[in-house]
């Protein structure tokens, strides 16, 4: 199978595929190239008749620290990656280049995962952070380690939350609202208790279990498994998931406009490791 920069692609069994994040310094933060490694390997994944389950892990400590917000960060979209979408514009000023490239690398590209036509299962230990959730919470079935965490941290930035903003589908509307207000962490247990997570199971047993999990699907009949999948998400689609998401999104680039005029970028500052902080004049 193809070799990518920052993803692993592992064939465990010849009817499953394991995809695994592949930059532990970083925690797994996503930059440019890893999404698009990512978006490349689904595809393979996808196209590769063969394989009937695709696992999404994280190598290293954690499962995925968020989207890559350090500077010098490859994250030019529409330059160092050709774009996959057909919205256009991400060299554009302001808010129209911003609103094209976050459409393309944050909200479009999370729902073409989320409707890949084969089950997908997101293999999650440790942090599992911001951007980190947009992947798990892409994936039809979510199996986490016992010491898994889940934090959405955004509005500490002054924006309402991930761009792929499924908080209450996944959550329960009180328990999204209360995650967000404090940019509290969640555990797996509870994640499980909430249904956002199908299974918890010790750290050391994780990847055999998802394994095991992966193994019973595949040994269904694939066009079934597809169908199956496309009843499910249409179901959901039908209760107006793709409406409320789609306008998160644009209260999401509203407080980024606001950001911008109130700091001189497009998040609040003081919600950022100093690691990631430039001054308002630099932006």
């Amino acid at each position: 199978m193809s070799s990518f920069e920052t993803i692993l692609v592992e064939r465990p069994e010849p009817a499953i595929a394991r995809i695994v994040m592949n930059r532990p310094d970083a925690r797994n933060a996503q930059n440019l190239q890893m999404t698009y490694d990512l978006n490349a390997a689904f595809d393979a994944a996808v196209q590769d008749d063969a394989i009937k389950v695709i696992i999404l892990a994280g190598n290293g400590p954690h499962f995925s620290s968020g989207h890559d917000l350090r500077p010098g960060a490859k994250n030019a979209a529409g330059t160092d990656f050709p774009p996959i979408g057909n919205w256009g514009g991400f060299a554009e000023a302001n808010a129209h280049g911003r609103f094209a490239r976050e459409q393309e690398i944050y909200l479009q590209i999370t729902r073409r995962w989320r409707n890949l036509a084969k089950p997908t299962i997101a293999e999650v230990h440790g942090k599992c952070i911001a951007g980190g959730l947009m992947l798990a919470w892409a994936c039809d079935l979510i199996v986490a380690s016992d010491d898994a965490q889940f934090c959405d941290p955004v509005v500490t930035m002054g924006v309402c939350g991930v761009e792929w903003f499924v908080h209450p589908w996944e959550l329960g509307p009180r328990k999204a609202k209360e995650f967000l207000f404090t940019a509290d962490s969640w555990s797996a247990q509870e994640a499980h208790q909430l249904g956002m997570v199908n299974q918890v199971v010790p750290r050391t047993e994780l990847s055999a279990r998802v394994l095991e999990l992966a193994r019973r699907i595949a040994s269904k009949p694939s066009f079934a498994l597809k169908l199956t999948k496309e009843a499910v998400n249409r179901s959901v689609d039908v209760m107006g998931q793709p409406a409320a998401i789609d306008q998160a999104f644009a209260l999401h680039q509203l407080c980024h406009a606001h950001n911008l005029q109130e700091f001189g970028m497009v998040v609040d500052p003081s919600g950022l490791h100093p690691s990631v902080r430039k001054p308002a004049a630099a932006e």
